[in-house]
């Protein structure tokens, strides 16, 4: 066998064995999704938008912790938006009724942390609870709850903090869609892996 056959056939188990694997493939796109993300400058803006169904959107140069989600998924193809609505039609009654509704708003629904929380228990993995940064990795949901009873939402992705010791994660709790390392600056609340 020449080199190049060799290098050719170690190329072809090399990607046998990344397709082979697909959820640890759809974790490293997940975290590529986010971290592209944070390119774009955003400006926090909770303000309640009419859009487009399916595949809407607020408007690009806007957006909340939630949005990073959305946004960063729809770049795999899947569509937060239409997903979370086709439930809440089909189960409203297992949704939080925190904002008093009584139907589906496919404008907001998918926007609100509770609501993402209980799709994911529902139809993704439930990780654990834990103190352990090696129990939270790239692709990974991570949840909060912030003082005054606000929730916040954000991906955790492929690059580590300052001393190696956790993955940072891709949030905007503010200061737009940005690479932080904050993973337990507020209470874990919600732990999850979701993957169509």
């Amino acid at each position: 066998m020449s080199m190049k056959q060799h290098i050719l056939s170690l190329f072809f188990f090399i990607s046998f064995i990344q397709f082979s694997n697909g959820q640890t493939d759809f974790k490293v796109q997940l975290s590529d999704a986010a971290l592209e993300l944070t390119k774009n400058r955003v400006i926090y803006d909770p303000s309640y938008f009419s859009i487009d169904y399916p595949n809407g959107d607020v408007p690009s140069t806007v957006g909340v912790c939630t949005d990073v989600v959305i946004r960063a998924y729809r770049k795999l193809d899947i569509d937060l938006q239409k997903e979370v609505h086709e439930d809440m039609l089909a189960n409203f009654k297992l949704y939080p009724k925190n904002w008093g509704l009584s139907r589906t708003d496919k404008n907001i629904d998918h926007r609100r942390v509770p609501n993402l929380m209980k799709f994911f228990s529902r139809f993704g993995k439930t990780k654990p609870i834990t103190n352990n940064a090696k129990d939270y990795i790239p692709g990974d949901i991570v949840c909060w709850s912030l003082e005054g009873g606000l929730t916040h939402i954000g991906l955790v992705v492929n690059k580590k903090s300052s001393d190696q010791q956790r993955y940072l994660i891709v949030h905007n709790i503010g200061s737009g869609q940005v690479l932080a390392d904050c993973l337990f600056d507020y209470k874990i609340i919600g732990h999850y892996q979701y993957k169509k």
